[in-house]
C-alpha cells in the first residue's frame, strides 16, 4: 500500500519510522516533510493546505491512504475532501476534530456526557470574561478558544495574570484563534497525556505519557509546545488506564456518535490525575508532539494496520501491543524559543548521537548546501530506551550531548520527576 503522511513535524518523523517497519507498506511519501522524513519517505511536493492538489497526487500516485499528523489540516476538513473524493484517510472529520479546534466544544461536550473535568465559563466579550475573572478569583486559567499551537493557554497565579491573558486572547494575540475565551478552575494534581484510538464506535487504549510543557528546567519560563517527554507515565498504572476509559474516552467517542460527528482517529486526552480520579484538562485530535516520539518507539503492534482498522470500522477485539521498556525524548530548540528566533544555523553530528543507540527525530530541518540546519523553534527531539526513567534519560542526554550545534538548547531534567520516584 502507497501511503502518504502530512506533516513536517518529529511527530510526522516518528509516524514514518514506524510505518515503514509495517509488511502491509509498499510506498511512502510525505508532505511537505522535513530533512530527516526524506531519509524514509519521499517528499512530495504537496501544500497540504491546497486539497485539490493532495487529491490529484493520490490519484495519480494510487495512494492507498492518506495519514494526516497536524491539528490544522484536520480542523480544515481535509480528511472530508479525501473521503468525498473515495480516497481512504486516517484521521476525524471536520466537524468531528473541532474536539481539538475549540476548546468550548470540548468542555460542552463534558458537561453534556457527564465526563470529568474543570468548571469553566465560555466568552465572547472582554468584559464578560473580565467579570467572571473577578467572580471566581485566582488562580485561574485561561484559554483562547481555538488553536494556538500549544500556546494559547495561561495558568494565572494572580488577577492581574488573568486580566491580562483575557485581553491578550481579545486583542488579537492568537488571532482568530482567541476571538473566543475559556475561562476554568485551576485543576490541582499531575499532568497526564492519554492516548486512544478510535473508529466511531469502539475505542481501544495506546499509551501513556508525561511531557514537559515548560521552556527551561524546573518547569519554569514561558509555555512552549513541549519540551520532552516520556512514556509509560508512572501515575497511569492499569487500573488508572481503565478508568480513563471508561469514565472520560467511552463515554466521548459514545456522545460524538450521538451527535451524528463519529470520533475516527486518535483521541489524545490532556489529563489531570486528581485526589478526585482523572479529569479532561482538553483533547486533541491527533497524535502529539513530542509525546508520538516516546509512544511509537515503545509500539509492538504493526502501526498501519490499526491505523486502517480505524478508517475502516474494524477496532473491535482489536489491541495494541507495547514494550515495558521507557521511552524519554529531549528536544533540542532554536535559543530563543519559544519567542523569536534565528533560522539557518548548521547542526552536526547527528550520526554520532544516533550511534549511541538514540533515534534522533526531525521537527523543523532542512538541507542546505549540503549541510543539516534548522529552519523551525523546536528543531530535534532525541529519544532513547531504557529499562527505567532513570537509564532512559541517561542514554539520551549522552545522545544530546554528542549533537553540535551551538545555536540550540534543551533542558536539562526531561523526566526529572518520575526519576526522583525510582530514587
Amino acid at each position: 500500500m502507497h501511503v502518504l503522511l502530512i506533516g513536517s513535524g518529529g511527530r510526522e518523523h516518528a509516524l514514518a519510522v514506524k510505518l515503514k517497519q509495517s509488511p502491509l507498506l509498499t510506498r511512502l511519501s510525505c508532505a511537505p516533510g522535513n530533512a530527516g522524513i526524506a531519509a524514509v519517505a519521499e517528499i512530495a511536493p504537496l501544500d497540504p493546505a491546497d486539497h485539490a492538489a493532495v487529491i490529484a497526487f493520490c490519484r495519480r500516485e494510487d495512494v492507498g491512504l492518506v495519514v494526516v499528523g497536524p491539528e490544522a489540516p484536520l480542523v480544515a476538513g481535509l480528511v472530508d475532501d479525501l473521503a468525498a473524493a473515495g480516497i481512504a484517510a486516517f484521521g476525524p472529520s471536520k466537524a468531528a476534530a473541532q474536539l481539538e479546534g475549540s476548546k468550548g466544544y470540548t468542555k460542552d461536550l463534558c458537561a453534556e456526557a457527564d465526563i470529568p473535568t474543570a468548571a469553566y465559563g465560555r466568552f465572547t466579550t472582554q468584559a464578560d470574561a473580565e467579570a467572571y475573572v473577578r467572580a471566581k478569583g485566582a488562580p485561574i486559567v485561561v484559554k483562547a478558544d481555538g488553536l494556538a499551537a500549544g500556546k494559547g493557554v495561561v495558568v494565572a497565579e494572580t488577577l492581574d495574570e488573568a486580566l491580562a491573558a483575557v485581553a491578550a486572547c481579545f486583542e488579537g494575540a492568537f488571532g482568530a484563534a482567541g476571538a473566543e475565551v475559556v475561562v476554568e478552575e485551576m485543576l490541582r494534581g499531575e499532568e497526564a497525556s492519554f492516548f486512544a484510538l478510535s473508529d466511531g464506535e469502539t475505542a481501544i487504549p495506546l499509551a501513556a505519557a508525561q511531557d514537559h510543557k515548560r521552556a527551561f528546567d524546573g518547569d519554569t519560563g514561558p509555555n512552549t509546545g513541549g519540551m520532552g517527554a516520556y512514556s509509560p507515565a508512572p501515575i497511569v498504572d492499569e487500573a488508572m488506564a481503565e478508568q480513563i476509559m471508561v469514565e472520560i474516552i467511552h463515554p466521548t467517542v459514545a456522545a460524538m456518535k450521538r451527535r451524528g460527528t463519529p470520533f475516527k482517529g486518535v483521541l489524545f486526552a490532556g489529563l489531570m490525575i486528581t485526589a478526585e480520579g482523572p479529569k479532561l484538562i482538553e483533547y486533541n485530535a491527533r497524535f502529539g508532539d513530542p509525546e508520538t516520539e516516546v509512544v511509537l518507539p515503545r509500539m509492538q503492534s504493526d502501526l498501519l494496520a490499526l491505523l486502517l482498522a480505524s478508517v475502516e470500522g474494524r477496532l473491535a477485539g482489536t489491541t495494541a501491543r507495547f514494550s515495558d521498556e521507557t521511552a524519554l525524548t529531549v528536544v533540542m530548540a532554536a535559543k530563543g524559543y519559544p519567542g523569536p528566533y534565528a533560522k539557518g544555523s548548521v547542526i552536526e553530528n547527528l550520526d554520532a548521537a544516533e550511534a549511541l543507540g538514540a533515534t534522533v527525530y526531525h521537527a523543523g530541518t532542512a538541507h542546505a548546501d549540503g549541510r543539516l540546519v534548522a529552519t523551525g523553534g523546536r528543531v530535534l527531539a532525541v529519544t532513547a530506551l531504557g529499562s527505567s526513567v532513570r537509564d532512559a534519560q541517561s542514554r539520551a542526554y549522552a545522545a544530546v550531548d554528542a549533537i553540535h550545534w551551538p545555536d540550540g538548547f534543551c533542558r536539562r531534567d526531561i523526566g526529572w520527576r518520575a526519576a526522583a520516584r525510582e530514587g
